[in-house]
């Protein structure tokens, strides 16, 4: 740091006073240079041991289950009407308990209630079936 102050006899009594930056940006260089040299080289793939092969085909297909809500909010089983929300967990149930569970498909109505969608994968979901897809839901995208 260095002060520059003017002769007595001149009208200017104010230092003038500069800071040195000089080693200031020396010392970032040297901290850059370090920082790049210790950072370790970043490898842009990951090295996954994957099976060589063909995998045996699936012995036995998935049934398919298809629970559809109409659009007056009726749950409909296979095409065929469930009498209530009651027949419908017990026919769940016994789908779950199946030793290949089958898969799923709900197929909710544009104009169906939410609550009633709400209530069947609620109700798939308490009867351990995992395997659930909702089938038709590019009818909500609006054109």
């Amino acid at each position: 740091m260095g002060m520059q102050v003017g002769a007595a006899a001149s009208g200017d009594a104010e230092p003038i006073m500069d800071i040195n930056t000089t080693p200031l940006i020396d010392v970032m260089l040297v901290l850059l240079v370090m920082l790049i040299i210790t950072i370790p080289i970043q490898l842009h793939s990951v090295n996954l041991d994957l099976p060589v092969g063909k995998p045996p085909p699936t012995e036995v297909k998935p049934t398919v289950l298809r629970v559809d809500i109409d659009d007056h909010s009726t749950v409909l089983w296979n095409g065929a009407p469930v009498a209530g929300r009651a027949e419908l967990q017990a026919r769940l149930r016994e789908a779950a308990a199946q030793e290949v569970q089958p898969e799923v498909h709900v197929r909710p109505d544009r104009h169906a209630s939410y609550k009633a969608f709400a209530e069947v994968m609620v109700d798939i979901n308490q009867a351990g079936l995992h395997k659930l897809g909702v089938v038709g839901s590019e009818q909500f995208i609006d054109r």
